[in-house]
């Protein structure tokens, strides 16, 4: 069994709230690591990624704040990634949400040389299609999707390596869209499938339906789970809290799912601001979470046979 290599990405630099940078250490804390060994799972730790050297960059957006840090950022946790992924499943303990900027292209330079291609799904209350030029607020956090496409706009950005097409990738949960976000999306392909479609269809179907597509392309599939996926009342540890999101029993069940389609090759754990944390009760949730998406059963059924 291949095993599951943590790394950290602590991270504050994408949005302007600090806290997140305490995320990778309040996971070690709430027992990720024993939770995955207690599953039969092995575990290598690998620390917490350093940035790369800074480089002074600046763009045409008066707006964007630390950009030089975030290109480091970027760097080092697309190498990082690129370098676990043959030896295992990474979880990348943020940190903001920006730091996908360099988990996704590390795993799609990674599915580039396995000749596969690379699916996201997308669990978080926010689309992030925000391009550096386009966001008014500046936090970088809010453009990780546009990036994966390949979309313009993210000078002084490498190119993001191998563009995943829009229909490959699949937002689930969101219900805080900004007008921007949402004009751009109606040109993309991308499965959208927000709140009003899962309290219309419920969680399994429109899931179910993406691990389908990802299976017959034979696809690797990174996951990038926002703390503020998760409703605020039993999560309240996030600093872009957004009003209904999905229950503990929901989260629990999409996780389940995961685990039994056996396609998740990369994760990310983001948006965990400790300090914003009620005696580590998110942490701890994220923590369980995981162990549903690496196995944990209340009770063992038959496999469903696709």
């Amino acid at each position: 069994m291949n095993p599951c290599i943590l790394l950290g990405a602590p991270i504050d630099e994408g949005q302007r709230r600090p806290g997140c940078l305490m995320g990778p250490a309040a996971y070690r804390v709430a027992g990720l690591a024993q939770t995955l060994t207690a599953l039969n799972h092995a575990v290598e730790d690998r620390g917490d990624v350093a940035p790369a050297p800074l480089v002074q960059a600046t763009c045409a957006n008066p707006a964007v704040h630390h950009l030089p840090e975030m290109l480091a950022w970027t760097k080092a946790l697309r190498d990082a990634v690129a370098d676990a992924l043959p030896h295992g499943l990474p979880i990348i303990m943020g940190g903001d949400h920006a730091l996908a900027l360099g988990t996704m292209a590390g795993a799609a330079v990674h599915a580039h040389r396995q000749g596969r291609p690379l699916f996201i799904l997308w669990l978080d209350a926010h689309s992030d299609i925000h391009t550096v030029e386009t966001t008014t607020s500046g936090n970088l956090h809010g453009t990780p999707i546009a990036y994966a496409l390949g979309l313009p706009g993210f000078d002084p950005f490498p190119p993001f390596p191998h563009p995943v097409p829009g229909r490959n990738i699949c937002m689930f949960g969101i219900r805080s869209v900004d007008p921007a976000e949402h004009a751009a999306m109606l040109d993309i392909d991308i499965t959208v499938n927000d709140m009003r479609v899962l309290d219309e269809q419920g969680i399994v179907a429109p899931l179910r339906a993406f691990l389908d597509q990802v299976r017959a392309a034979d696809g690797m599939l990174h996951v990038s789970l926002d703390v503020d996926f998760l409703d605020p009342s039993i999560a309240p540890a996030v600093g872009t809290t957004v009003p209904g999101g999905t229950t503990f029993r929901e989260a629990h069940l999409v996780m389940e799912l995961l685990h039994e389609s056996g396609l998740v090759t990369s994760l990310d754990l983001v948006e965990l601001n400790p300090f914003l944390d009620d005696r580590g009760r998110t942490a701890k949730l994220m923590v369980d979470l995981v162990g549903s998406l690496m196995g944990r059963k209340v009770f063992d059924r038959p496999t469903r046979s696709f």
